[in-house]
């Protein structure tokens, strides 16, 4: 089925991703896996195709587009097969750096965002911590201003480009007194190398070329300048950005489950048992078909929230829906794929294997599944 939802421009840019994937990101994801980290020159030549930090303004080297090449680059993302890259570079482009597009001054922007958008520099989002996740008004790190600095000391987890990364936009308390404890919250520009910042490297079960990190700042010192808007603000943005974050995890999950669809369709029609192709066989035949209706009914509604938000709608019940919705589904999709495989859905040398464990976050980063329902019941008045 054909969506009316993609320009001719956004098309081109589809192609060239695919392009550029296919050839840069593909044929290496065995050595970024085992390297656990992606080489800074891949980010370097996403910079220079204009494929990092795309819909910001091209005063910070942009070129303005809009949210839903978002969504493409998301799709391509998947199709790539990468989904450790994947989550490294959302992390980077729909995450940490919105925040300084969102509440950076002009000078913030040219200072950080450029370099976020050339690919010199990446960036990540500091929210969660050991004992905090999705409650974020009850994070714990603080900054304290002292004169013309702040002095932060506090731990976060979890973090997306954590330890490679060059830029941490980190959530803190600057006001602990605040009533209701949200308007405390600041967000601080961090950078690599400050004395007393420090990273740890986190073990995952998958999207191992995705690095992900604990964070640590021992009496952190930085300049008031890297404090992003206004003090207390911090909360206001994050909860803004959210819906972006999950309209992209969302978009995600869809097209890894449409990749994964296609080599099980291909692997069933080539596999015989019994003297014909395992497709023949109805019980095989309806797990194929019941794939193939959730990732279509999740297709659509992540394009139709993509159209709303970028139109400026408020549609955080809907997003909220299809990030729980999808996060289930692919995680739903991969292990009836790895089932359809057999023997062979187990050799981690397959794709199907592969994705077994990498897509496993997908149901609890950026708001677990038992959140995303909460947050709908609550929009719902029950």
């Amino acid at each position: 089925m054909k969506y009316d939802i993609f320009s001719s421009e956004h098309e081109q840019f589809r192609d060239q991703l695919r392009k550029f994937f296919a050839d840069k990101v593909a044929p290496h994801w065995e050595e970024w896996d085992a390297k656990r980290e992606i080489p800074r020159s891949i980010w370097k030549e996403m910079g220079k195709m204009g494929f990092l930090g795309f819909c910001y303004d091209p005063a910070y080297g942009g070129s303005g587009a809009d949210a839903l090449f978002r969504v493409v680059m998301a799709e391509e993302l998947a199709r790539c097969g990468v989904p450790g890259f994947g989550v490294a570079v959302a992390g980077h482009n729909d995450m940490g750096t919105a925040y300084i597009n969102l509440l950076g001054s002009d000078e913030q922007k040219k200072r950080w965002l450029t370099p976020c958008t050339t690919g010199d520099a990446v960036c990540a989002i500091a929210v969660t911590e050991p004992g905090v996740g999705s409650d974020v008004a009850a994070i714990s790190a603080r900054a304290e201003k002292k004169g013309d600095s702040y002095v932060i000391n506090g731990q976060k987890t979890f973090i997306t480009n954590g330890y490679y990364g060059d830029l941490m936009v980190v959530a803190v308390k600057t006001d602990p007194k605040a009533e209701p404890p949200f308007k405390g919250i600041s967000l601080i520009i961090v950078e690599k190398g400050t004395p007393g910042f420090t990273a740890s490297k986190l073990e995952k079960i998958g999207a191992h070329s995705s690095d992900t990190a604990e964070l640590f700042f021992e009496d952190v010192t930085v300049p008031k300048e890297n404090l992003l808007g206004e003090e207390g603000s911090g909360f206001y943005a994050i909860m803004q950005n959210f819906q972006l974050e999950r309209l992209v995890i969302a978009a995600l999950s869809v097209e890894t489950s449409k990749l994964v669809l296609e080599r099980s369709l291909e692997y069933t029609k080539e596999r015989s048992a019994f003297g014909k192709p395992i497709s023949k066989f109805q019980v095989i035949r309806h797990k194929l078909v019941d794939m193939a209706m959730e990732i279509e009914l999740n297709r659509a509604l992540v394009y139709q929230c993509a159209k709303a938000y970028t139109r400026g709608e408020d549609v955080t019940r809907e997003i909220s829906m299809v990030k729980a919705s999808s996060g289930e589904m692919v995680n739903r999709v991969v292990y009836q794929a790895t089932q359809l495989y057999g023997g062979y859905g187990y050799m981690s040398e397959y794709e199907v294997a592969r994705l077994y464990t990498d897509v496993r976050a997908v149901s609890i980063a950026g708001g677990t599944t038992e959140i995303m329902k909460e947050i709908i019941g609550r929009l719902m008045g029950i």
